[in-house]
């Protein structure tokens, strides 16, 4: 008994899995694509980028014993063509190739249907040679033959069809952006394989679009880009910049290579750059904000608003302060006019090749502020230190889990040697650390901002120096005015009703702590 005929696209699969050609999730994803829009699996799987046509055809050719054909790569004239009626090729699904005294080459997705083989061979009274072609580019050349049957059939157009066919199955560019400007979502991620999908309070929403190809995800990124930017990503596999639409705004994308084929990042960035009331971060920060020199840290993981704090923060210098403000960002993400102050902006690989490159000239632009993206390596760190401790504001960002470790992680950039000297630098410079997470709403779309304050009072300067910095998470869990942790935060907003209990322990860095404060009355 035969299988039927979705046994045999779903054993295709099976068989490109067993094979190495592919991996179960790429089969479990290409299946779902096929239940959305139908089609061969093995197209599916061609045009979500998960396998070449050549690797699927040379697989077919072995499976079947028969030769394999890309239509995309011949030209076959209109007397050839002219062997079979129009009406037959496509309802049978087949195209003559090549005539010859004894036999005709025959394009077929199923070589193995031995009813039309039969069937053609007694009409054509000769022996026919099947050869098997993707039903993709069968679909591309029945639709050719219909418009115009008398130009024969031309590789190079078939293809050119079939790509402009793949682009219109895909939304635009505007199109997309104006979705993630619309929705609740702080990105849009865009893949080859899977629809354009959303990351909404730190999980990824897929929408109900169809699923993009590799073509999809390039055509997107070479919009978005200059050729330079473009020449530059190819040779480097990522890329990080910002892009303004007058109609829609400005957006921080990244865009990377994964698996032969292009991935893009959106983040729609705020025209206007949020006040602290409105990041319900505390106006003690202005104070901060406004002191004439030290060093600040903003610490958190990625897409927890560190960058929002920091604008906010210069926005306020901005407008109670007459100085000259440099920043140095990768990308350049809030665009900030001149109030009291000069903002001079500079984008990390467009103004300056790094970071350390634009520190290291920094004090000929004689700055009162200095704005660092990220720290990165001990060089740029170094500098920071050296403008806090030289009458300069030096604001940064740092990746680390909380306040402590952010100080430690800093400390621990420099070899062993180097660690006494940079911890007495960095108490006599740090002013504040500021770490931070942002946590889904109980009610509602959005997110809610928990935060653990260090302010480098004696004692902290004190234990910094002496190597105890892990003893001010323990010495000062409850609180104090130098100290306030995550987990005080958390079941504060626990208790005010704005997060669950457990989105509040998914954050907490001491669980049993954050139970004790959140159950407390």
């Amino acid at each position: 008994m035969k299988p039927g005929k979705g046994e045999q696209k779903q054993r295709l699969g099976e068989l490109l899995v067993e094979h190495g050609l592919i991996n179960t999730n790429q089969l479990k994803e290409a299946l779902k694509r096929q239940v959305q829009v139908g089609g061969q699996i093995g197209s599916i799987l061609v045009e979500m980028g998960f396998i070449t046509v050549d690797e699927l055809l040379d697989f077919l050719s072995r499976q079947l014993g028969v030769p394999s054909a890309n239509l995309f790569k011949l030209d076959v004239p209109p007397e050839v063509l002219r062997l079979l009626p129009v009406e037959k090729i496509k309802s049978m699904k087949v195209v003559p190739l090549a005539l010859d005294d004894n036999s005709v080459t025959l394009a077929m997705v199923n070589p193995s249907d031995m009813v039309s083989l039969s069937e053609i061979e007694f009409s054509l009274g000769k022996k026919v040679q099947p050869v098997v072609v993707p039903a993709v580019q069968m679909e591309a050349a029945i639709k050719s033959l219909t418009s115009s049957p008398e130009q024969g059939l031309k590789g190079a157009v078939l293809e050119k069809e079939a790509e402009k066919a793949e682009v219109r199955k895909a939304p635009d560019l505007f199109s997309l952006l104006r979705y993630l400007v619309d929705s609740p979502a702080t990105d849009m991620l865009l893949t080859a394989g899977v629809p354009p999908s959303l990351k909404i309070h730190n999980d990824i929403v897929r929408t109900s679009m169809a699923s993009l190809t590799p073509r999809d995800c390039e055509r997107y990124a070479r919009e978005m880009m200059s050729p330079s930017d473009w020449e530059a990503f190819v040779r480097k596999g990522d890329k990080d910049f910002a892009v303004t639409y007058p109609e829609m705004g400005r957006f921080r994308v990244s865009v990377y290579k994964q698996r032969n084929s292009v991935s893009v990042a959106i983040r729609h960035i705020a025209e206007i750059v949020p006040t602290l009331e409105e990041l319900m971060l505390p106006g003690w920060l202005k104070d901060f904000a406004l002191k004439p020199q030290g060093l600040i840290l903003v610490a958190g993981p990625a897409g927890h608003g560190k960058t929002t704090t920091v604008a906010a923060m210069i926005d306020i210098i901005n407008t109670y302060r007459r100085c000259n403000i440099v920043t140095l960002e990768d990308p350049i993400e809030y665009l900030h006019k001149h109030k009291n102050s000069n903002v001079n902006q500079r984008e990390v690989g467009l103004d300056t090749e790094s970071f350390h490159e634009g520190l290291k000239r920094i004090f000929r632009q004689y700055p009162d502020v200095i704005v660092i993206g990220e720290l990165r390596d001990t060089e740029s760190f170094e500098i920071a230190l050296q403008a806090a401790d030289t009458g300069h504001l030096v604001l940064c960002t740092v990746h680390s889990n909380n306040s402590t470790t952010a100080i430690e992680r800093v400390i621990n950039m420099f070899p062993h040697h180097q660690q006494n000297l940079i911890r007495s630098k960095l108490a006599d410079t740090l002013l504040l650390v500021l770490s931070q997470r942002l946590v889904p709403l109980k009610e509602g779309d959005g997110r809610v901002l928990a935060y653990e304050k260090l302010i480098n009072s004696y004692r902290i300067k004190n234990l910094i120096r002496e190597e105890k910095t892990h003893q001010i998470r323990s010495q000062m869990q409850t609180g104090t005015e130098e100290f306030s942790s995550i987990d005080s935060a958390l079941a504060d907003l626990y208790k005010a009703g704005l997060i669950t209990f457990e989105d509040g322990l998914l954050y907490a860095e001491n669980e049993q702590f954050y139970r004790e404060m959140a159950e407390a009355e």
